[in-house]
C-alpha cells in the first residue's frame, strides 16, 4: 500500500518548508497503521489565513482561521464513540488545507520545530480524511493515540504535551 501527498502552494511563503519531504515520510509511515486502499493519494493545498478562514467561514461557520482543515471524498466516521471508523474504498482520500501564519505562530508558541509541527498538522489532517474525530473524548482518545505512535516512529515527540515553556 502507497499513500502520496500532491501540493498545491497558494502562499509562496511555504516554499521554504519541504512539504513534499513531510510527505514522503507520512506517506510511509500512516500504511504501517492502517489499511488504506492501493495508490492512495490526497491534495493539499498550502495558503494564508486569510485563505483558510474563508473556507472555515463557508465549510464550517467559522468566520476566522484555523491550522487545518480537511474534505473526505467519502463518510468514514462510526458510532459509538472511539470505535474506528470504517475502512477507505475511495484511494482518493480527499482534500487538506493548511495555513502559514497559523501553522508557524503554534510552532513557536509551543516551542516545536516547524517540521514536526507541519508533520502533525498534516498527519491530523489525513486522519480526519479516513475518519477519525476528537469531538468526542473517546473519539480524541483514538484519534490522539494514533498521531502520538506515528508521529514517536518518526522521532517527532508526544505534540499533546505541553513544552515547559508554554505553561
Amino acid at each position: 500500500m502507497s499513500l502520496s501527498f500532491e501540493f498545491v502552494l497558494e502562499d509562496t511563503r511555504w516554499q521554504a518548508q519541504d512539504l513534499a519531504a513531510i510527505g514522503i515520510r507520512l506517506g510511509a509511515v500512516i500504511p504501517q497503521y492502517l489499511s488504506l486502499p492501493a495508490q492512495s493519494s490526497a491534495v493539499v493545498m498550502a495558503c494564508d489565513d486569510a485563505q483558510i478562514a474563508q473556507l472555515n467561514k463557508d465549510f464550517r461557520g467559522k468566520p476566522q482561521p484555523t491550522n487545518v482543515l480537511s474534505w473526505p471524498s467519502e463518510e468514514l466516521s462510526t458510532k459509538p464513540p472511539g470505535a474506528q471508523p470504517k475502512q477507505a474504498m475511495d484511494p482518493e482520500l480527499g482534500d487538506i488545507a493548511i495555513a502559514y501564519e497559523t501553522c508557524v505562530r503554534e510552532s513557536r508558541e509551543a516551542g516545536l520545530a516547524i517540521v514536526d509541527h507541519l508533520t502533525h498538522l498534516l498527519l491530523h489532517g489525513t486522519l480526519h480524511l479516513l475518519g477519525y474525530d476528537h469531538i468526542d473524548d473517546a473519539d480524541a482518545d483514538v484519534m490522539e493515540g494514533l498521531e502520538i505512535k506515528m508521529l514517536a516512529s518518526l522521532g517527532i515527540p508526544n505534540p499533546y504535551i505541553l513544552n515547559d515553556a508554554t505553561q
